[in-house]
């Protein structure tokens, strides 16, 4: 899943068709559970334990966005009461927080919607494109890419399924005369 200028650290997935393990402050949804878990997977993969804090970015990739959080906001929208966690938990970005406080990241958020959903297993292209602009920006030492989609309502998409690529800049190669 690596490009030219970026080396794969690690990488995890997560089975499709498995539910992700209930992730505290977050509720009705699969969407934020499965990010963290295939997070998890990866940066435990390419870092350890969580330890000293990272210059790590995290870019979150999904075309569909958190389908079951939606859902619910427009029915609580409908009877004009909106439970406060379910807008908290609308920001794609909450998740990543989660995942950057847990491990101690430090680099920049990011969250996109590509055009279209990457294949099972695999992270969009526009993901990966805008991995190697945070590492050439010089803000983080590596990225962690997460791509994730969640299954439509009716469920003729698949199951839910999510992929992480943890990343660093490729070696640079220097002439010598």
């Amino acid at each position: 899943m690596s490009t030219p200028r970026t080396r794969t650290l690690a990488a995890a997935h997560w089975p499709p068709g498995e539910p992700p393990p209930p992730l505290p402050g977050f509720s009705a949804s699969t969407f934020n559970p499965l990010v963290a878990a295939v997070a998890e997977r990866c940066l435990a993969a390419g870092y350890g334990e969580p330890g000293e804090p990272r210059r790590t970015a995290l870019l979150l990739a999904s075309a569909g966005g958190d389908r079951a959080t939606a859902l619910a906001i427009d029915t609580a929208a409908a009877g004009h009461r909106m439970p406060p966690l379910l807008f908290f938990q609308s920001n794609p970005n909450a998740v990543l927080g989660h995942v950057a406080s847990r491990w101690q990241l430090t680099g920049p958020v990011v969250a996109i919607s590509p055009p279209e959903a990457a294949a099972p297993g695999e992270v969009p292209p526009d993901a990966l494109e805008l991995a190697e602009l945070l590492l050439a920006d010089g803000d983080a030492d590596h990225v962690l890419v997460i791509a994730a989609e969640q299954a439509a309502p009716s469920a003729e998409q698949g199951p839910d399924q999510a992929a992480a690529v943890l990343l660093a800049a490729a070696a640079v190669a220097t002439a010598t005369a």
